[in-house]
């Protein structure tokens, strides 16, 4: 046997091994996270039903959906951003339901969809994610829809506009990644650390969430001491203080696929390797655009007035919502949902 052949079996057999052994070192499993979702959604009062819808491709989409008898009003799509699922939403279904149909779905290869391969082009990620939110939309006999995507959501959700105009009826960015270019170093600000340089290319060839995963039995220990401050934006709907940290765990400690589709589709330090702004043109004129972004945000504040002046012949609105970080929905979830009831009504 040729040595690369031998190398190769042996890097795939090392590779065979650890993905068995994953599952006894991290604690989670898909019965967990279904748990911990039930948890997460406890404290919404509308009537939903919950699913999976199969598509074309084979994957199966998580998906709630709140119904409501009005024909004539658009439906409202929540696409959650990187490393979420549909839980996050537990602020905004039932104010955001009141008037009309709400879905939220699960991305593939997150949460508790499919987690499918994806390309290790980021071109041919994008389209996997792109297509499987059609697929869904076809099955779910929706004709079109208000769109709204934070973070990563945002950034698929301008690419499916993109491709799918005739679907979108208001596209909603909420503090949306993968906008801007990358900046070169004499357009920083500030220079960046040469430690930070040193780290990113030690973690470059892993995925974005491994040493979750690598923590194995001190996972859930490391998303709380990481992010302490998820514990009081959901504390008015989640009884047990740990349940969103058990929730954002469990989506995450599963297999990665979104997350390595991820990967591959951005450069050193999280920047888009398709950066949005550059085809911002090539969405339809006559398709309008909010902007919302949290006041208090540190990401990404120069690509929402670039929006608006790529598109001087569009209707583009930034709303800032005072006293909210990036994610605004759970920083400010009575204004956000008043911001976004208020951009439906414009609609229909």
């Amino acid at each position: 046997m040729p040595d690369n052949m031998a190398a190769e079996s042996s890097g795939a057999g090392l590779l065979g091994w650890l993905l068995s052994w994953l599952p006894t070192w991290c604690p989670t499993s898909l019965s967990l996270l279904k748990d911990a979702e039930n948890k997460m959604l406890q404290g919404v009062r509308s009537n939903f039903t919950k699913a999976y819808v199969l598509v074309p491709s084979g994957n199966k989409i998580w998906t709630l959906t709140f119904r409501q008898d009005t024909q004539n009003k658009t439906p409202l799509v929540l696409i959650h951003g990187f490393g979420g699922g549909v839980g996050l939403w537990t602020l905004n279904f039932d104010a955001l339901s009141l008037q009309r149909t709400v879905c939220a779905f699960d991305l593939v290869g997150f949460g508790q969809s499919s987690r499918p391969h994806f390309s290790s082009d980021s071109a041919l990620a994008e389209t996997q994610f792109v297509e499987s939110i059609e697929e869904w939309r076809e099955k779910m006999e929706m004709e079109n829809m208000i769109l709204l995507g934070h973070n990563l959501g945002g950034y698929l959700a301008a690419a499916y506009t993109i491709k799918y105009p005739q679907r979108v009826k208001h596209l909603i960015l909420v503090e949306p990644w993968g906008f801007p270019e990358r900046l070169n170093h004499g357009q920083q600000e500030r220079p960046m650390p040469m430690w930070i340089k040193a780290l990113g290319a030690i973690l470059s060839p892993f995925n974005p969430l491994a040493g979750l995963r690598f923590a194995g039995p001190l996972g859930p220990f490391l998303v709380q001491r990481l992010r302490p401050d998820f514990k009081q934006k959901f504390s008015s709907v989640c009884e047990d203080e740990n349940t969103v940290t058990e929730y954002i765990y469990h989506c995450n400690a599963q297999t990665p696929s979104g997350e390595t589709a991820f990967k591959n589709m951005t450069i050193p330090f999280g920047w888009a390797k398709q950066p949005m702004l550059l085809r911002m043109n090539q969405i339809q004129e006559d398709i309008s655009i909010t902007v919302i972004y949290g006041a208090r945000s540190c990401i990404d504040g120069i690509s929402r007035k670039q929006i608006k002046a790529l598109r001087p012949k569009s209707s583009v609105d930034v709303v800032a919502i005072r006293g909210a970080g990036h994610y605004v929905y759970a920083d400010q979830p009575e204004d956000f949902n008043q911001t976004v009831m208020r951009i439906c009504s414009t609609v229909d």
